[in-house]
């Protein structure tokens, strides 16, 4: 699943193309073949100024009809205002169209980006997944519909312009129309270079979009480290790819257009010359040669225009490929066919023989048993790295299990509804997320039902009053981006109150306090009290003093259950390995020898 590895493999299935488009394009119909309908007389007119010129040429200048010489040019005056009139409804249509086809396509492909699990945002960066979510929709559905109208629009102008031509010299014309199909040979041979042009520039898009993503999130570290030079130095490299991919396709792309003109130019002067040659000889009028070298010359502008057209639209083509390969992924962990509601927790969660590998043949969890009883606290401790967050992450399903089961009242959770299981898991992470926007929102995000007296009754039970009160808006505060305003111990405070008022029967702490300093820590540990009453608890835990008065222990090492007890029955365990880990934090405390 990641994004960077793209082949765009359908981008020229122009069947393919359609059938998938169609969807967005459907609920606008009317309005989009209403532009098509109206860019057709826009394109048509252009052959009107193009015709007038015979009869003016003719009747007017040789044959001094002085009543043409006032209808032609008013009336090629009118031709232009109503063609104009009719541009301008055909962009508006154009641009309205094409921005609900966009909007409908970004919220069908936000619908998909939410519902990804956590291995998709393992394997992709932030900067990759912006670009590819945000800018190949743009390109694609916005710019499809306008360009097939220019190509449309041209297309008939072109058509009736060769008509005026077929109408004042068949034999001129047959020249023109061949030389005009040699002009257009070049954009056959670009289409694989705009491919793979396009996917290097999409690659390269989502590495400057993460560094950018990077040295603003870590700001900090970057001051602090002395890193400006060096994130710059990684920024500049990215644009002089971007400059060289680009200037790349450029080289290869750039030739089209003075071989089509040059082709064209050399159409120009065979009409002129063969057309000097029929005049003179008697057959054909200084009119028609004059309507027909019109005609040609406005042709020159749809060459022009068609030829950057067709290569923009091949562009658009391949990002409509890349939109479109989005909504086939599909997350890893997702609902099976007979998936259940989860009504209630009535026994226990347990863990079945659970083994788990982030990389294949790697394993971080292996053979793990352990039962939480509805009510109980279960503590789970270790030396970092050996899979305590893993079972965290396992019980909500953002990871499945490799084998063995993980079980709610004998149930297998992934026979359970995604959506019913985690209705009923409350997290706590250490780094917990708030969003911008005001306190409350926040808050409200565990339950959007919640009364103003259950939110009073969080706020007291996280201890949220004692630092609302201080603030001028109190609970309407409004926090910057990932709640940054406020300290780390009021940032857990504001989680523990959104978990809460979820009242979720399963909580699952994942390292709440380890972060926070000594008293931060005492005022959260409160909270995390309350918000534990008669909750089954998961507790992972780095400080063994928060977890003293767990129902269970268990002690994972290297991805095994390598003890499991009491505080009491582990601390009584002749060099257990709790025992240690205990001694190890408090040794210098209570000056404890080490027997490690």
């Amino acid at each position: 699943m990641k994004l960077k590895e793209t082949l765009a493999e359908n981008s020229f299935d122009y069947t393919y193309l359609t059938n998938r488009i169609y969807k967005y394009i459907k609920p606008y119909l009317f309005r989009i073949i209403l532009g098509f309908l109206i860019a057709l007389p826009v394109g048509a007119l252009d052959g009107v100024i193009a015709y007038a010129l015979k009869p003016y040429m003719d009747e007017v200048l040789i044959k001094k009809n002085m009543l043409l010489a006032y209808v032609i040019p008013f009336g090629i005056v009118a031709f232009a205002a109503l063609q104009g009139g009719l541009r301008y409804l055909n962009d508006y249509l154009t641009n309205w169209t094409g921005q609900k086809v966009t909007n409908d396509v970004k919220l069908g492909l936000f619908k998909k980006l939410v519902q990804m699990d956590a291995k998709f945002y393992d394997e992709n960066s932030s900067g990759i997944i912006l670009t590819r979510y945000l800018t190949d929709p743009d390109t694609a559905s916005k710019g499809i519909l306008d360009n097939l109208k220019a190509l449309m629009s041209s297309g008939i102008g072109a058509l009736a312009l060769i008509g005026v031509m077929l109408y004042n010299s068949w034999e001129l014309a047959l020249v023109g129309v061949i030389v005009l199909c040699l002009a257009f040979l070049p954009a056959v041979f670009i289409r694989k270079r705009i491919k793979s042009a396009s996917n290097a520039t999409m690659k390269i898009g989502g590495n400057i979009m993460t560094d950018f993503n990077e040295t603003t999130q870590g700001n900090k570290i970057v001051a602090s480290y002395n890193l400006a030079d060096y994130q710059f130095g990684k920024f500049a490299k990215e644009i002089r790819d971007s400059f060289d991919v680009n200037m790349s396709l450029v080289k290869r792309v750039s030739w089209m257009s003075p071989i089509m003109y040059t082709i064209a130019s050399v159409g120009i002067a065979v009409v002129m010359a063969f057309g000097t040659y029929l005049v003179l000889s008697g057959r054909m009028t200084s009119g028609s040669l004059l309507s027909f070298v019109t005609s040609l010359l406005l042709l020159y502008k749809p060459v022009k225009t068609l030829g950057n057209t067709l290569t923009t639209l091949q562009s658009i083509f391949v990002a409509l490929c890349r939109t479109f390969e989005l909504f086939d992924m599909q997350p890893e962990i997702q609902d099976r066919e007979n998936a259940v509601e989860l009504q209630e927790i009535k026994d226990s969660v347990s863990l079945e023989n659970v083994c788990f590998e982030y990389v294949k043949d790697i394993p971080v969890l292996k053979n793990i048993n352990l039962t939480a009883h509805v009510g109980e606290t279960v503590a789970i401790v270790g030396n970092s790295g050996g899979g305590k967050t893993t079972i965290a992450n396992l019980i909500p399903r953002f990871y499945d299990v490799t084998s063995g089961a993980i079980k709610i009242d004998n149930t297998d959770i992934r026979d359970i509804k995604i959506e019913s299981l985690r209705k009923h898991i409350s997290v706590v992470f250490q780094d917990n997320f708030l969003f911008t926007g005001t306190i409350k929102e926040n808050l409200l995000m565990g339950n959007f039902n919640a009364t103003e007296d259950d939110l009073q009754k969080v706020i007291v039970a996280a201890h949220l009053d004692e630092f609302l009160d201080e603030m001028t808006d109190g609970i309407n505060t409004l926090i910057g981006e990932r709640g940054t305003t406020l300290s780390g111990g009021q940032r857990q405070r504001v989680a523990i109150a959104r978990a809460m008022l979820k009242n979720a029967p399963i909580v699952i702490l994942d390292e709440a306090t380890s972060a926070l300093d000594n008293k931060s820590e005492a005022v959260v540990q409160k909270a995390l009290d309350n918000l534990m009453q008669n909750k089954t608890v998961f507790v992972i835990a780095h400080r063994l003093s928060t977890i003293q008065n767990a129902d269970k222990i268990a002690v994972i090492n290297e991805g095994e259950l390598v003890e499991l007890g009491t505080h009491d029955e582990l601390l009584a365990k002749d060099n257990g390995f709790y025992k240690r880990l205990y001694e190890m934090q408090f040794a210098k405390k209570d000056n404890i020898p080490l027997n490690l």
